[in-house]
């Protein structure tokens, strides 16, 4: 049997915590943007874990991510 791949396109978005959680960035900041408060910016800038629910989809797609 051959060895799984990692989604290349999953690995440039997510990343692995040192805990094995996966992170992710938030959405709604790429345009558009003037009709955003700066807060609502400043707050989409962090990154955030996922949740719980999406977790074991995407670790299927990171299989060798550390």
């Amino acid at each position: 049997m051959p060895k799984m791949k990692t989604h290349r396109g999953a690995a440039k978005r997510f990343s692995k915590t040192g805990t094995g959680k996966i992170k992710r960035n938030r959405a709604y900041k790429r345009h558009i943007l003037e009709s955003k408060s700066p807060s609502r910016k400043r707050h989409l800038r962090k990154s955030v874990v996922m949740a719980a629910g999406d977790v074991k989809r995407i670790k299927s797609l990171l299989v060798y991510v550390k």
